[in-house]
C-alpha cells in the first residue's frame, strides 16, 4: 500500500468521524425542534381516527376536518389548564413569600401529632429529628416559581411550533412518511412504505389505547377523592391519572402527591383520629384503582392496540427503563411496535421475528 493511498484512507477516515460529529452536533442544536415534530407527530396520530371520522361519516372537507379537531384539541387543553387555576391558586397562598410562616405552623402541626401519634405507640424513631427544620427550603420555592414564570415565553414559543408543524401532519397524513422516505433506498421504498402505514394505524391506536387508560384511572380516582370530600378532587384525579403515562413509576409519585395533598386538605384536625385513617384509605382504594389498571384495564388495551402481550410489554418497559430511564420506560413500546413492523417486513422468516409478529 502506497502512502498516497494510506494518506487518501485517514482523510476519508477523518472525514467520516468530523461529518459524524458535525451531524451529532447539529441534531443537539435543534434538539427543541426535533422534540417539536415527535410532539406533533403523536398529536396527529392520536387525532388521526377522529378526523377520518369526520371525513367519512360526516363528510367534511379535509380542511374543515382538521381545523375542527384542533379547535376541539385545544378546547380541552384550556379546560385542562383552567381547572388547575383553582388547586394551583389554594396551594400557591401557602407556597408564597407572606405564607411562609403559615405553611411552616400548618406543617409544624401535622409534624408534632405524627410525633405524638408514635410517642404513644412506644416508638421512639422521631426522638432524634423533632428539631429538624422541616420547611426551611421552602422559602426558596418563591424563586422556583419565579423561573417558571421566565420560561412561559419559551412554552408559548414551542406551543405555537406544535399546533403549526400538526396542523400540517394532520392536514398532509403522508408529510411525515414523505419526508422519511426520501432518505430510504430506492430498492426498499415500497416495503418501508408498507410498514410505515401498519405503524401509524398500531402507533393511533396505542395512543388512544393510553387516552382511554387514563380516563378509566382519572374516574376511579375522582370517586375516591370525592367520597372522602377531598378540595379540588377532579384537578387531583386528573394529575394523578396522567402521572401514569410513566410506567411504574408515575403510579408511585402519583401516590405520594395524593396522599399529601389529602392530608393538607384535613390540616385542623386531629392527627390520630381524622388526617391519618382518611390519608391511609385514600391510599388503600389507590392501590385498589391501580390493580384494577394493572391487572384488567391496561393488558387489555396494550394487548388490543399493540398486539403485543402483556408479559411482552412489561418486559420491554423494563428493559427501556434499565437502558435510558424514564424516557426510555414511555418510549419503549412505541418503539418496541415500530421494530417488530419492521422486522416482519424485511425478515418475515426468521423464526424469532415469526414468533414476535405472528398477530401483526
Amino acid at each position: 500500500m502506497n502512502s498516497k493511498i494510506l494518506a487518501n484512507g485517514i482523510l476519508r477516515a477523518l472525514g467520516i468521524l468530523v461529518g459524524i460529529f458535525l451531524l451529532g452536533y447539529f441534531l443537539y442544536a435543534i434538539q427543541s425542534v426535533i422534540i417539536y415534530i415527535l410532539i406533533a407527530s403523536i398529536l396527529s396520530l392520536i387525532a388521526r381516527p377522529f378526523i377520518i371520522f369526520l371525513r367519512k361519516k360526516l363528510k367534511f372537507p379535509n380542511t374543515l376536518a382538521v381545523v375542527f379537531t384542533m379547535f376541539l384539541m385545544l378546547g380541552l387543553l384550556s379546560g385542562l389548564i383552567i381547572m388547575f387555576i383553582p388547586l394551583i391558586i389554594e396551594q400557591g397562598k401557602s407556597l408564597s413569600l407572606l405564607e411562609v410562616d403559615k405553611l411552616q405552623a400548618n406543617i409544624q402541626e401535622i409534624f408534632n401529632q405524627i410525633t405524638a401519634y408514635f410517642s404513644s405507640k412506644g416508638i421512639d424513631v422521631l426522638s432524634e429529628i423533632k428539631e429538624v427544620d422541616f420547611v426551611a427550603q421552602f422559602k426558596e420555592i418563591p424563586d422556583f416559581l419565579n423561573a417558571i414564570l421566565a420560561a412561559l415565553g419559551s412554552i408559548s414559543i414551542g406551543l405555537f411550533s406544535i399546533l403549526f408543524i400538526s396542523f400540517f401532519f394532520m392536514k398532509d397524513s403522508q408529510l411525515l412518511k414523505n419526508g422519511i422516505l426520501t432518505i430510504i433506498p430506492n430498492h426498499t421504498e415500497n416495503r418501508f412504505s408498507k410498514s410505515l402505514e401498519i405503524i401509524k394505524d398500531l402507533l393511533s391506536r396505542y395512543f388512544l389505547g393510553l387516552l382511554f387508560q387514563i380516563t378509566i384511572l382519572f374516574i376511579l380516582y375522582t370517586i375516591i377523592l370525592l367520597v372522602f370530600d377531598i378540595d379540588n378532587a377532579v384537578v387531583i384525579a386528573f394529575l394523578c391519572a396522567l402521572l401514569n403515562l410513566i410506567p411504574y413509576v408515575g403510579p408511585v409519585i402519583g401516590a405520594i402527591i395524593m396522599f399529601t395533598l389529602s392530608m393538607i386538605n384535613n390540616i385542623g384536625l386531629d392527627f390520630q383520629t381524622e388526617i391519618l385513617p382518611t390519608s391511609l384509605w385514600i391510599m388503600l382504594w389507590y392501590l385498589m384503582a391501580q390493580l384494577i389498571d394493572n391487572f384488567a384495564s391496561q393488558p387489555i388495551i396494550f394487548s388490543k392496540t399493540t398486539k403485543s402481550h402483556p408479559l411482552e410489554i412489561f418486559l420491554v418497559i423494563v428493559i427501556g427503563g434499565l437502558l435510558f430511564g424514564i424516557v426510555g420506560m414511555i418510549t419503549a413500546v412505541p418503539l418496541y411496535t415500530a421494530l417488530k413492523v419492521m422486522l416482519k417486513e424485511f425478515l418475515a422468516d426468521n423464526k424469532i421475528v415469526k414468533s414476535l409478529t405472528k398477530d401483526i
